[in-house]
Parts: C-alpha cells; sequence; structure tokens
C-alpha cells in the first residue's frame, strides 16, 4: 500500500519485492485453502447447494483479489481493470456483478502525488527546470490514474496544455507486479476454468509494459492525431513532443463536460454523444489499433457538440489478417450463419478443441451474449437491460454455461473484447438510444451509412482517400 513519509502528506508506491509479493502470496494461499475446503464440503452437497457455496467462494475470491490489487497500486491496479472485462463464468450474476464493482474502485483510489515529486520527475524527464519547461504549472493534480497523474500548465507561447506524469517508483513496482502475475492468474483461473492465462498473462505483461512507456504512448497518439484530424466530430489533441519524453506526456488540453454530466442532459444528446463514442472505438479500420481503455473519464464533450477522445497508454496494434477475421466473425453472427461462426471462432484461438462445440449452440451463445450489436431496431440501452444481458450471456444459470467454461480468449482479441464490453457497460449507464445493430454493420460489413453522423463520417474519410 502507500506509504507516507512523517514530513510529507504525499503518498508512496511501495516498490520493495518482499513487500508487495508477500501479500499476494499470502492472499494466494488463503484463498487456496478456502478453496480446498469448499470443493471437499460439495462431496456431500446437492448440486444446487454446491453450485451456490462454489459461487460464494469465487465472489469472495474476487473481492479479496480487488482488494489486494488497490492496496499495492501501480501495474497491480491496472491487471485489476483489465481483469473487470474478462468474462469469468464461474461466477453467477451477482459474484460478477461484486467483482466489477471491487475493481471498478481501482481507478477512483489512485493515489496524488504532492508538487515536490511530480516536479522532480519533469524536471528529470525533460532535463531542465520546470519554470523554464512551463510558464505555468498548477500544483494541483486535476486527474489521476493507475500509473501517473494529470496537471494543467501553460506554455511559453500561452497554449493551455494538459501534463501527464508518472508516478515516482511505479516502473519498479511494476516490474514487481508482473512477475507476481502469474500468482494472480492462478486465482482467476479457477474462477474461469476455460480461460488460458499464460496467454491472458503474456498480453498484461505487454500491454501493462508497454504503457509505462509515454514515449510509445506519445507514437500512438500522434497517429490518431493524424487519422482524425479535421475529423466533424471526433477530437483528438495533439502531443507537443519537446515538452514530452519517457515519464512525462503533454498534449493539447481540451475543455469539456464529463460523462457524469452528459448523463444529466436530454435524450437527444446523450444519443449523438453516445454514437459518437460508439463510433470513435469502433472504427478500428483506419488505424489498425484497439484502445483498450475507454472508459467515461476519456472523452468530453465540447461546446461544439464534438467529443474529444484522451489517454491512449493501452493499445493493441493488429495485424490486418487477426482484424479481417474479427470482421468477418462480425459479420457471420449477424447473417446466423452457424457453420462460418464456428470455423472463424477456431480460426482466431477462441475453441480449444473446435470438435467439442456445435455450431448452432455455438451462434445463439455469440449473438445472445451481444445481441445489442446484432438485432436491428433502435434500442435504448440501459444498465437493467445490461444486466439482462451479462445474466444470460455469463452468469451460471446461462444455457451455454458450461461451454464457455471450456472456451478461451485470444491475446489479439482480449482488449477488443474489453473496449466493446465497457463501451457497452458505458453507453448503457448513459441511456444512449440507436440502432446501434446498423450502426455496427457500417464497420464490419461495410454497410452504407445510416445516421446524419454516419454520412458526414464517410464524407470525411472518402475527402482524404
Amino acid at each position: 500500500m502507500a506509504e507516507r513519509r512523517p514530513d510529507d502528506d504525499s503518498p508512496r508506491i511501495r516498490t520493495g519485492r518482499v513487500g508487495r509479493t508477500a501479500g499476494v502470496g499470502g492472499m494466494v494461499a488463503g484463498q487456496g485453502l478456502r478453496w480446498a475446503g469448499t470443493r471437499i464440503a460439495n462431496l456431500t452437497r446437492g448440486e444446487e447447494r454446491s453450485q451456490q457455496a462454489t459461487d460464494e467462494r469465487v465472489a469472495s475470491v474476487a473481492v479479496q483479489v480487488a482488494k489486494q490489487l488497490g492496496e499495492m497500486k501501480g501495474a497491480a491496479m491496472k491487471i485489476g481493470q483489465v481483469l473487470s472485462t474478462v468474462e469469468l463464468p464461474g461466477l453467477s450474476e451477482e459474484g460478477q456483478a461484486e467483482f466489477r464493482a471491487a475493481l471498478a474502485k481501482l481507478r477512483d483510489d489512485a493515489p496524488k502525488f504532492g508538487f515536490d515529486d511530480i516536479r522532480k520527475v519533469v524536471e528529470e524527464d525533460l532535463g531542465r527546470p520546470i519554470g523554464t519547461a512551463f510558464a505555468g504549472f498548477e500544483t494541483e493534480a486535476f486527474a489521476a490514474a493507475s500509473i501517473g497523474q494529470v496537471h494543467r500548465a501553460t506554455t511559453h507561447e500561452g497554449e493551455a496544455v494538459a501534463v501527464k506524469v508518472q508516478y515516482p517508483g511505479v516502473a519498479e513496482a511494476v516490474e514487481i507486479d508482473l512477475r507476481n502475475l502469474h500468482l494472480i492468474l492462478r486465482l482467476v483461473k479457477r474462477m474461469a476454468p476455460g480461460l488460458d492465462v499464460k496467454a491472458v498473462g503474456g498480453e498484461i505483461r505487454e500491454r501493462i509494459s508497454e504503457e509505462l512507456d509515454y514515449e510509445l504512448e506519445a507514437q500512438n497518439h500522434r497517429a490518431l492525431e493524424r487519422a482524425f484530424d479535421g475529423h466533424p466530430f471526433a477530437v483528438v489533441p495533439k502531443v507537443l513532443t519537446r515538452l514530452s519524453g519517457r515519464r512525462v506526456l503533454t498534449t493539447e488540453y481540451l475543455e469539456g463536460e464529463r460523462f457524469e454530466a452528459v448523463k444529466e442532459m436530454d435524450e437527444a444528446t446523450r444519443d449523438r454523444y453516445g454514437e459518437i463514442v460508439f463510433r470513435f472505438f469502433f472504427d478500428r479500420e483506419r488505424t489498425l489499433m484497439v484502445l483498450g481503455d475507454p472508459h467515461p473519464g476519456n472523452y468530453l464533450l465540447l461546446a461544439d457538440g464534438r467529443v474529444g477522445f484522451l489517454d491512449f497508454g493501452m493499445v493493441r496494434r493488429l495485424p490486418f489478417e487477426h482484424f479481417d477475421r474479427e470482421r468477418a466473425l462480425g459479420r457471420a453472427i449477424s447473417g446466423r450463419d452457424a457453420v462460418c461462426v464456428h470455423e472463424l471462432m477456431s480460426e482466431l484461438g477462441y475453441l480449444p478443441d473446435p470438435d467439442e462445440f456445435a455450431p448452432e449452440d455455438l451462434l445463439d451463445q455469440v449473438y445472445t451474449g451481444a445481441r445489442w450489436l446484432f438485432e436491428p431496431g433502435f434500442r435504448r440501452l440501459s444498465p437493467e437491460y445490461a444486466r439482462e444481458l451479462i445474466e444470460v450471456s455469463s452468469s451460471p444459470r446461462s444455457p451455454h454455461y458450461e461451454a464457455m467454461k471450456r472456451q478461451t480468449m485470444p491475446p489479439a482479441s482480449l482488449l477488443m473484447r474489453r473496449q466493446e464490453g465497457l463501451i457497452f457497460m458505458t453507453l448503457a449507464e448513459l441511456r444512449a438510444g440507436a440502432d446501434w445493430a446498423r450502426i455496427a454493420a457500417e464497420y464490419f460489413a461495410a454497410e452504407p451509412p445510416s445516421t446524419d453522423l454516419g454520412r458526414a463520417e464517410k464524407e470525411f474519410w472518402d475527402s482524404i482517400g
């Protein structure tokens, strides 16, 4: 957990390997013993009581994982944020909700460091005094995340900027956390027996290691900035390379309404905002980039009606062949082609043993679990609808529960599924309405634009070739 010096209120990220490893090791050992006890007791229980006891144990593991990761900060928190959107078929609907709620708190519990610590990082990274680099620099952070915090500043040219600064000591803590990742995934495996934890672990290691490198994030950011330059409704702020480094990233400052404010606006505004968010994240063909952290704190409703998008640290660049197969899978699901769905899911790596899965059952599973993307017609999303979809798609009461336990997640698709899940939950909380299936078909089936925003977007892309 964060440590404090006696004369300073600033948090400290614990970087000693023994301390960080002990917490995870103790949690794994303790839950392992309790899990063994539950399995032994289940031998004398009926099927219903056995499932209930297993659900209770899984929920307990989930909450303990979230609690331990939250105390450790650094990569441990980021690991938790990634896991929060991995489907865990071993949980009941209530257990799944409890697990996600506990992990969702990790983002809110990020530490904020004092200005002296932040100034040291900025000056070391930029190689000059902070007053030389910036005309003004606010001492209080206005945003914080798992590995860094953001300050407002002003350049000597008078431009308002946002400066993201990595927490002191977080790189060392991340290195230790990634070594301990196998311990955490050992517990996750019990919650989702079909999950390929080795592949998921490799993906998490790669993405988090990249996220620590703000120079790499700046490259991703600039690629999106170039792609969306002049876009009719999506804004990516520019990167100021001369004021950025490996632990400092400076971008244009965007002023706009946060998600909580947008939620209180009228339906027409919410619907337009929701469609823009959907289109920005689902339009992957232009960059072959999946943005893995699309939570609502990373976009703003600007005064002119456009939406500004922020934070491109967790990104996966997809091989075109994988992207094209995923797009073909979307077409097959929408077209209810069971044989093609089975074939593509096998090729993509979702089915360890394809012969175990009947094509019609598989189609029913994936269509039902994401029907908001495939059922045509206007639909106003809601938290109630989201809970219903989670219930029918991933709880033990799902008719596909046993089959899902034998499936896995290909690493190249992990962030894609995370992205889609977070967007769905965000739009449901927003209570946004649209014919989501028709909009989605524009991206995976090259269907013509179905809305005014879609037509404006197509005109823009056509104009730049």
